[in-house]
């Protein structure tokens, strides 16, 4: 099996990820549910966690990396903090349905800057044209269907001047950008924890810049006579159990990011996604890529003779696990002309070998034919 879906979810891992879940499944309890043993070793490995998050983001305190499920539970968060009902927003073009989903339940007015796609200076004069007037901004660091990286540091200094505040979704750019929470001055930045930081399913960070409102109301672990949350971060937001196996193995998966550095994560991928379009040159298909560094690993194509879907079945019937669709970013597919065919996207990642790509690569154009 060749896997190049690493933008849904890695599945090579570096083995420290497994055997730590399975570590603390074995011998750990619940941070702040006990002075025993097992509940101490969960504190100490969940405050590790945050600590390597907030190296990783370069954050002063590691009290403001918050635990998630996942990206959208992230976004949801951030959102829900600094949005109220009708507000006006502005997205870029490249969005994801966990920002324009939770956007549309608030009924908010959404502004869209940039449907140009590996066009920085298209999305950057929108952004600077329709800030002025928005109550927040919603943008992602790399579009999760075309790997087009967008303008962030550009646009958060953009938010920075307007005094907007700014959420970025970076599922697809932790662990491969280097970002820089307290430069950037974002309000939140939002992630999961099973992409590009390794880490396993179900876990995810919120990285919040200043204050944020909870979504869930219970236990926390502290401040047990008040009914209300508790106003400090993190217990404020992280209601209920922790995903204490999930965050040992997030811990390790942050560490091999650390000791590898984001820029060669970066070059490897980008290296390998050029070379899938090297390979590609020629076949029936029109590749969406760039020659330009706004693009990171990943590759989306469509063919006019047969739907992604076929094709991504006739690719698993072979071994090759793509996606296919609309990768529930229509607003990206429809800034880029694909919202009627969608595409069928290749993403790899750091572990993939130049002979496995060779071999996919052959495959999908027998397939193409």
């Amino acid at each position: 099996m060749i896997y190049l879906d690493h933008a849904a979810t890695s599945l090579e891992k570096p083995q420290t990820v497994p055997a730590a879940v399975v570590r603390a499944m074995r011998s750990m309890a619940s941070p702040g549910r006990g002075g025993h043993a097992p509940a101490m070793l969960a504190a100490e490995t969940v405050y590790r966690c945050r600590e390597e998050a907030a190296a990783l983001f370069h954050m002063q305190r590691p009290e403001n990396v918050v635990f998630t499920m996942n990206a959208t539970h992230a976004l949801n968060l951030a959102i829900h903090s600094l949005g109220q009902p009708h507000d006006r927003v502005l997205i870029s073009g490249f969005e994801h349905n966990s920002v324009t989903r939770p956007l549309h339940a608030l009924e908010a007015e959404i502004l869209v800057a940039g449907r140009r796609l590996f066009d920085p200076e298209d999305t950057l004069a929108d952004f600077r044209r329709l800030l002025p007037g928005v109550k927040f901004a919603v943008c992602t660091a790399v579009s999760n269907v075309f790997g087009y990286i967008l303008p962030v540091r550009e646009i958060a200094a953009l938010c920075r001047r307007e005094g907007v505040p700014l959420i970025l979704d970076v599922s697809q750019a932790a662990g491969v950008l280097d970002l820089n929470m307290e430069e950037l001055g974002a309000a939140f930045l939002c992630m999961p924890g099973h992409k590009g930081l390794l880490g396993p399913q179900g876990t995810g960070l919120l990285l919040c810049g200043g204050d944020a409102a909870p979504l869930l109301f219970g236990g926390s672990g502290s401040e047990s006579r008040e009914q209300a949350m508790p106003q400090e971060l993190p217990d404020r937001l992280e209601a209920g159990t922790h995903n204490v196996c999930g965050i040992a193995g997030l811990l390790e998966g942050i560490r091999y990011v650390r000791r590898r550095g984001p820029d060669s994560i970066l070059r490897h991928e980008r290296e390998s996604i050029r070379y899938c379009a090297e390979l590609l040159r020629g076949a029936p298909c029109e590749l969406f890529t760039c020659d330009a560094s706004s693009q990171s690993g990943v590759l989306s194509l469509r063919s006019p003779d047969i739907d992604c879907e076929t094709l991504a079945r006739r690719l698993s019937d072979r071994g090759v696990c793509v996606r296919s669709g609309l990768h529930c970013a229509p607003l990206a597919h429809e800034s880029a002309g694909t919202l009627d065919t969608g595409t069928l996207r290749l993403s790899v990642s750091p572990f993939l070998r130049r002979e496995q790509l060779e071999a996919a690569c052959s495959t999908l154009r027998s397939c193409l034919k």
